[in-house]
């Protein structure tokens, strides 16, 4: 997601700062160069020596006659985004009176100056969060385009984004935005028909293609909902850490509407697409219902289950919204790659697509894949990480909305 993107953390005086060697570490594995960049007080909490190993860069600690900040931060300077997180209510009130009095606010200023995307992570005791003044150099700060990474709100405290929300919002920061203003739609995951209260009929559907297209998407600017399935895991981080979703089930780069059957992912991607400017079809939605009983059915003996087929979701969407790019998936089991381009292809002129991106059913569940993405006159390969072909996804995208 930051392949080739130069980052420049802004270390201030948090509590926060000591899970800065993890931040730098997320960075570096999403493919950015990292400079650290630290306050005396952020001094006091974690040695300069451990953003160093974190960077593997040297770190400024002070600004010398090097002039450090405008090498960073200037003019034609080394960062692509000056990152500060976490950011206290102290350097926020003096980035907005343009105080220049550490290394981080003298690289504030200086990027702002620049023109140098800013990110900001604040965390704080919740208190001095909601202190009018910290609320009001907030506002004055964003006015200017900085981007905020909201705070997560728990046990009396303002505590910093997760490194999730942060990258997102890093990439979306040093990135050229081609989707901004645009409202992209996105399904992921596997549906479920209830049997019973206890049973379902499902898919092996992970919904990790459909989260890499969401947040290339938001990465480049869009706003983005996904309308994601249930069942297998719920949505979360690219790691196997606990769930990113706020208090309301959203992710950080993403409004999301929960849905278990088929029927529900066709009402609620059909409400959410009223609006939308595109829609990728990403989810892997149940092809049969079955008409569930209310109570648990006994084990222990034979039992016949009548499958009725479920709506096409493209095809609703398509018939509400004649105009509407839409991205289809096709999976297919034969491993023959002729066929799955032409079963595609089927799709795509049945439903008016923008284009198919047609994969093989063993890449479900892991983080690679290979795949065709299908157009009317050809089919481009691609091999490599989902969040890679998301990107690709994305990109084709701001080519045709």
């Amino acid at each position: 997601m930051l392949e080739g993107v130069n980052v420049a953390l802004g270390v201030t005086g948090s509590i926060a700062a000591v899970k800065t060697v993890e931040l730098a570490h997320e960075l570096r594995r999403q493919g950015a160069e990292v400079r650290g960049v630290m306050t005396g007080s952020a001094q006091g909490i974690i040695h300069p020596w451990a953003v160093e190993f974190a960077t593997d860069n040297e770190v400024v600690t002070e600004i010398t006659g090097s002039v450090e900040h405008v090498e960073l931060c200037g003019n034609d300077g080394w960062a692509d985004v000056f990152l500060i997180a976490p950011t206290t209510a102290n350097t926020v009130g003096k980035i907005a009176g343009a105080v220049d009095d550490t290394p981080v606010t003298t690289c504030a200023t200086t990027a702002l100056g620049a023109d140098t995307p800013v990110v900001i992570a604040p965390a704080m005791h919740e208190p001095m969060y909601d202190h009018p003044g910290v609320l009001e150099a907030i506002d004055t700060v964003a006015a200017w385009g900085v981007d905020f990474v909201d705070p997560r709100i728990e046990e009396g405290k303002a505590k910093i984004a997760s490194e999730e929300a942060i990258v997102c919002d890093v990439a979306r920061a040093a990135g050229e935005r081609s989707l901004e203003g645009e409202r992209v739609v996105v399904t992921s995951g596997a549906t479920a028909e209830a049997i019973d209260p206890v049973r379902v009929i499902t898919n092996r559907s992970s919904g990790k293609m459909g989260r890499a297209v969401a947040r290339a998407c938001y990465a480049r600017g869009a706003e983005v909902t996904l309308v994601h399935g249930v069942v297998g895991p719920r949505p979360i981080g690219d790691g196997d850490g606990p769930p990113e979703t706020d208090g309301d089930g959203n992710l950080p780069y993403a409004t999301v509407r929960h849905v278990e059957s088929a029927s529900e992912m066709l009402t609620a991607t059909r409400e959410v697409c009223a609006d939308a400017d595109a829609l990728v079809s990403a989810a892997a939605i149940g092809d049969y219902t079955v008409e569930g009983s209310d109570e648990k059915i006994r084990s222990g003996q034979e039992r016949s289950l009548d499958l009725e087929p479920t709506p096409k979701l493209i095809d609703e969407i398509r018939e509400a919204r004649p105009d509407l790019p839409i991205v289809g998936f096709k999976t297919e089991t034969s491993g023959d790659e002729t066929a799955m381009i032409e079963q595609a292809r089927e799709t795509l002129e049945r439903a008016g697509l923008a284009f198919v991106v047609a994969n093989d059913a063993s890449v479900m569940g892991s983080d690679r894949t290979a795949a065709l993405l299908v157009h009317d006159a050809d089919a481009a390969r691609y091999e490599g990480t989902k969040a890679g072909l998301g990107g690709e996804i994305a990109d084709s995208i701001a080519a045709i909305v």
